[in-house]
């Protein structure tokens, strides 16, 4: 197989699976694994999280018996949890694969997790507590619309890749904007990989949009008969709301509901809204990377001849 200049063959060798929610990734990372050998490196910004798991699509436990995973339920909902963590230990768990020479298999649909772990960061300064608590603040006194504006005024490029309601990046991205003096985009723009670290082959799912939304809708619905708002109302009578992955896309809209702010039928209707808007980022954010090759999930004999004759 030819390999683009970033991957050399004296290079550790990764492989990646992506696309977009509900497309299908867990089943065919647990085929491919298992045709393979491999280990499954989680790259889903949320299921690293512990209790969160029917919200989350995480494999279940029997599905994590047939071939090793890493990366998943490695935190407390508190607790912070970032790309800079996730590269440092998703680092640590690929050198302990090559170590054992297991083919890793890194999975995922969270590609700001994937670029940092394959690709390095780009430095854009350290946190700055104080500054961060007061942003959070002003966020509580004038509302996070209010400092996402803001952001659109100071960092337009940053503030529209941006999800208005995602708390934690709008006022990081304001907190390094006041700590530096430079819009976070200046550095992501600014940022080049020196020398890839990795030879790395991305295969991505694909399905029509209309068949996605289907599987979305129907996911939605099983998850809920799983005892997702269940599983929220515990999470709830343990943590505030505000804790990051209660934020996130699903449980933020059940909490709504369960907080008396939103009707069940508003919740579903705007829930399977913004999911397709995730989804539509995640294939837009993957279908710009021209490394990934795309499949339909139903070809995993193809797929796994192509990273059978990757990793030799």
């Amino acid at each position: 197989m030819e390999l683009t200049t970033s991957q050399s063959k004296k290079k550790p060798r990764v492989a990646a699976l992506v696309g977009a929610t509900a497309a299908g990734k867990t089943a065919v990372a647990l085929a491919l694994a298992q045709s393979l050998g491999a280990e499954i490196v989680n790259a889903d910004s949320l299921q690293v999280y512990r209790e969160l798991d029917v919200g989350t699509a995480k494999p279940s436990l029997e599905e994590r018996a047939l071939t090793p995973h890493h990366l998943i339920d490695v935190a407390d909902p508190p607790e912070p949890y970032d790309a800079a963590r996730y590269c440092r230990e998703g680092r640590q768990v690929l050198s302990d694969l090559e170590r054992r020479r297991v083919p890793p298999l890194v999975v995922g649909g969270t590609g700001l997790y994937l670029k940092a772990l394959l690709s390095g960061l780009f430095a854009e300064g350290e946190p700055q507590a104080g500054v961060r608590e007061r942003l959070r603040r002003e966020m509580g006194t004038l509302g996070l619309p209010a400092l996402y504006q803001r952001l659109l005024h100071l960092d337009p490029v940053t503030a529209t890749r941006l999800h208005p309601h995602d708390t934690y990046r709008i006022i990081r991205a304001l907190e390094v904007m006041e700590a530096t003096g430079r819009p976070l985009s200046q550095f992501i723009a600014a940022h080049r990989f020196q020398d890839a670290p990795y030879a790395v082959l991305k295969l991505g799912l694909m399905l029509p949009r209309e068949e996605l939304y289907r599987k979305i809708d129907a996911r939605v619905q099983l998850m809920l008969a799983a005892g997702w708002l269940e599983e929220v109302e515990a999470l709830l009578s343990r943590y505030p709301p505000t804790v990051k992955p209660l934020q996130a896309l699903g449980y933020r809209h059940l909490i709504n509901y369960l907080t008396g702010r939103w009707s069940f039928e508003e919740a579903l209707t705007l829930l399977a809204r913004d999911t397709r808007r995730y989804a539509k980022r995640q294939l837009t954010w993957f279908s710009s990377d021209p490394e990934v090759r795309w499949y339909n999930p139903e070809q995993v004999e193809e797929m796994a001849a192509v990273l059978a004759e990757f990793f030799g």
